[in-house]
């Protein structure tokens, strides 16, 4: 199975506890890359949360929040810590002596003051199995959109071996054509300076030719590399950086075509497969 490393995903869950929201997102990165951000009260499930993405995920950059709002039916009471509240007063007096157009500061600046109004923090024991629980949900539904992705991914990859496969033909094919319009080309020019053609000079001038330009090794390669792309598809593990180092061998193997290259039909297919395999590399790019 082919995944995207490309997905997003929400999910919500309501109940006596409060409402909570999962939004999960991923693209592409070379290796696993989970970043959490959570509210302060509910830092210490950053461990489970990291657990549950490495659960899903193989490779990726994931970025995980959460939103969690309590219950209005939860009855919660409110506590000032009056000494910091004084400790603030205090500072805020001492600067309007040294700044007196600073200003003036009102009571309800003062309880804006970190810390100054004391929340209750949630119960854990309540919300940590609803919170995981959706965060499971939300993961899942991750999973499915980037395995959704991955086929299509997968379908166009396919696709463009086999447009490969075509153009490796053509240049098989092609090829006797070359060594026949070489040996025409070396007769043409002994006629020209009217020279006595030497048959088993003709046919040496020939083998070097021939050998100059033989990219039978690189066309069996190519074939070689788009089979074994086809059997690395159809694997479940993370394939996209083993794809990614089949392109760079395929991209090799197209350069050595065009440094061979005596014929321009030649150099077409060479240029028309790096084009392919660019393509190809730029979609293994998002593949997990």
């Amino acid at each position: 199975m082919t995944y995207s490393m490309t997905a997003f995903a929400r999910e919500e869950n309501r109940g006596e506890w409060g409402t909570i929201v999962w939004e999960v997102r991923s693209v592409n990165h070379r290796y696993l890359d989970v970043a959490v951000r959570l509210p302060e009260d509910l830092r210490s499930l950053e461990p489970s949360v990291r657990e549950y993405v490495r659960n899903k995920v193989r490779r990726g950059k994931v970025e995980c929040l959460l939103r969690y709002k309590p219950s209005s039916q939860q009855k919660v009471a409110l506590s000032v810590n009056y000494d910091l509240a004084r400790q603030v007063i205090g500072a805020i007096q001492e600067i309007s002596t040294l700044f007196p157009n600073a200003g003036t500061t009102s009571g309800l600046d003062i309880l804006r003051w970190p810390g100054v109004v004391e929340v209750p923090a949630p119960d854990l024991d309540t919300i940590r199995a609803p919170i995981l629980d959706t965060l499971n949900e939300t993961l899942t539904d991750l999973a499915m959109m980037r395995a959704r992705e991955g086929e299509k991914l997968a379908l166009l990859i396919k696709d463009r071996c086999t447009d490969m496969s075509a153009v490796i033909e053509q240049v098989r094919q092609h090829l006797p054509t070359i060594l026949a319009a070489q040996r025409t080309r070396i007769i043409d020019k002994f006629s020209e300076i009217k020279a006595e053609l030497d048959p088993e000079r003709l046919e040496q001038e020939l083998v070097f030719f021939a050998q100059k330009i033989d990219v039978a090794e690189e066309l069996d390669r190519l074939d070689t590399h788009l089979v074994e792309v086809e059997r690395v598809l159809q694997e479940k593990k993370p394939i996209g950086r083993r794809l990614d180092f089949l392109m760079q061998e395929m991209h090799r193997e197209a350069n050595t075509l065009s440094a061979k290259s005596v014929d321009k039909n030649m150099t077409a297919a060479s240029v028309e497969l790096k084009v392919v395999i660019e393509q190809i590399r730029e979609q293994v790019q998002n593949i997990e």
